[in-house]
């Protein structure tokens, strides 16, 4: 066989005229080529040349590498979001946009960049100046599918959010708020930036548990790295410490890096060791010695409020173990609730939470924080804890109801004061001094797992009630304000302060409240962290 004659074979076309054709045609084209003088053949050159460098130079050039992964991108963000790419889907959650787009409006005309927007003066107030309220908001817009706003939030972060900068933060507030709104973005748009963003800032952070007890210090130099307990104590606040642990595990699952997780667990069994009165926790604890402050306050409310709450959704997180020992802490705590906080008023029978000055002395006050505690209880009992945690939820929630509706703006009181003895003609009071309301979310809150978590719509229409008071009372030209007065619809006493959680909170809460979907957020995947950034609940 002749080997060549083969190979030539497979290389022609079947038809044998096109083939003569084509040999004609590379013979005619060889010869007129040849017959060519020098002077033409490089006029052909440079003609080519140019063509080439018209290609090159002057059309847009996109290859497909570069395509595929602009494509992927855009998937990604759509994609990995649990939620539905559709925005309200009623005039309720449509209102509560329109609040949203109006103080994000104000923040980014007055305030870009910075903490907080002062929409009177039209200025700005910078706590930690690291764009909270951008950071906050985060998740709001992506959850609300407002994506322009996210998208220049999102270049915000990454172009010009910085942590090496010298300064002083608390540990906690930075950690439900910067840190937890990072993480949360991470989950819902799949932008691995965030993540780069919150393990950097985690790092910064793990100083504050370089104490001699283990439990942190309440802040730190995010340059230095050099932590520290607050200014005014030697003591840290009981929630703040504990208020740590669903950040700090989530970021160490997420960057497979276990350092960030083992040291907020720590505090947890330092915390679990102490002795405490039938599970209820002082409101100060010292870094250095690890001890609860003797005589210290015992309330739901401030310094102390998200310690409980952070018991119940730690166990959630961790696909609810039958042997958690932070379970057990919650359980015995509510029953100290129930045995020692919980009264009822002598006339209008509302029932609530007080508090015990020095430890053992009864206080009838309870803070507006505490009204977060009724939406954890109904959690907790959606998840196996007993009929009493129910009863108590709901006969709490009406009375946090009752805190709005009694007074003539129809929006709460910072603090509200109970009829103990009847030393009130009221069963519900307000000193001239608590009488503020700073747009907080803890009620709506509580509505809104009330509401996705037994499907009544009653817990909607007391939403909407106090939706349509903030627009009323504290709507103002540039934003929405915190105010000096609830007890009066004609002297509010605007403060100028629009905080952060107005925007990551508040409005976010209402919005999954008036949705015809209750199960927006799946409450069996993700659990919210106390400044209602949804983290995903981890089988394991």
């Amino acid at each position: 066989m002749d080997l060549r004659k083969e190979h030539v074979s497979v290389l022609l076309p079947l038809n044998s005229s096109d083939t003569a054709s084509s040999s004609g045609t590379r013979k005619s084209l060889r010869r007129h080529w040849n017959q060519l003088s020098r002077f033409q053949k490089n006029l052909v050159y440079i003609v080519l040349a140019g063509v080439c460098i018209y290609l090159f130079f002057l059309i847009p050039y996109d290859d497909a590498a570069s395509r595929q992964s602009k494509s992927e991108e855009r998937l990604e963000h759509i994609q990995i979001a649990p939620f539905k790419d559709r925005g309200p889907t009623n005039d309720r959650q449509r209102a509560v946009v329109d609040a949203f787009l109006h103080s994000w409006k104000g923040y980014k005309e007055y305030a870009w960049g910075h903490d907080n927007l002062k929409p009177i003066s039209m200025s700005y107030s910078d706590w930690f100046g690291l764009g909270l309220t951008i950071v906050d908001g985060l998740d709001t817009m992506y959850i609300m599918d407002l994506q322009e706003e996210f998208d220049e939030s999102r270049n915000w972060v990454e172009q010009y959010l910085r942590f090496d900068v010298n300064r002083d933060v608390n540990l906690f507030e930075v950690t439900i708020r910067v840190l937890g709104g990072l993480l949360s973005a991470y989950h819902l748009s799949g932008d691995k930036m965030f993540l780069n963003k919150a393990l950097d800032l985690g790092q910064r952070l793990l100083p504050c548990f370089d104490s001699p007890s283990g439990i942190p210090y309440s802040d730190v130099n995010i340059d230095t790295m050099k932590a520290h307990p607050p200014k005014w104590s030697p003591d840290s606040s009981t929630s703040e410490v504990t208020t740590l642990q669903l950040e700090f595990r989530d970021l160490s699952r997420s960057t497979l890096n276990p350092v960030f997780e083992n040291a907020a667990a720590k505090v947890n069994v330092k915390v679990h060791e102490l002795e405490k009165n039938e599970g209820l926790v002082p409101i100060f604890i010292n870094a250095n010695t690890g001890q609860f402050r003797n005589f210290a306050t015992i309330s739901l409310g401030a310094r102390a409020d998200s310690y409980y709450e952070y018991l119940l959704k730690q166990w959630l997180q961790t696909g609810r173990k039958n042997d958690d020992f932070l379970i057990d802490d919650y359980q015995t705590a509510i029953r100290g609730v129930i045995n020692q906080l919980v009264r009822t008023t002598p006339k209008e029978k509302h029932l609530y939470i007080g508090e015990l000055i020095g430890g053992k002395t009864f206080k009838p006050k309870m803070d507006h924080l505490t009204c977060y505690l009724p939406g954890t209880l109904l959690l907790g009992y959606k998840n196996g804890m007993p009929k009493t945690h129910l009863k108590l939820a709901t006969d709490l929630l009406e009375t946090c109801y009752q805190t709005y509706m009694k007074q003539p703006t129809q929006l709460a009181p910072e603090i509200s004061y109970f009829n103990l003895n009847g030393e009130s003609e009221y069963d519900i009071y307000v000193k001239t001094n608590d009488a503020h309301n700073l747009l907080r979310p803890e009620f709506v809150e509580s509505l809104y797992y009330f509401y996705a978590i037994t499907g009544n719509k009653t817990y909607q229409d007391m939403g909407w009630t106090i939706f349509e008071a903030f627009n009323k009372y504290t709507k103002v030209k540039n934003g929405y304000t915190s105010i000096g007065n609830v007890k009066n619809q004609l002297n509010t006493r605007p403060r100028d302060m629009m905080e952060s959680f107005w925007l990551g909170e508040t409005l976010k809460y209402f919005y999954l409240l008036f949705s015809d979907d209750r199960s927006e957020i799946d409450l069996d995947k993700y659990v919210f962290n106390t400044e209602a950034h949804p983290l995903p609940i981890r089988q394991e």
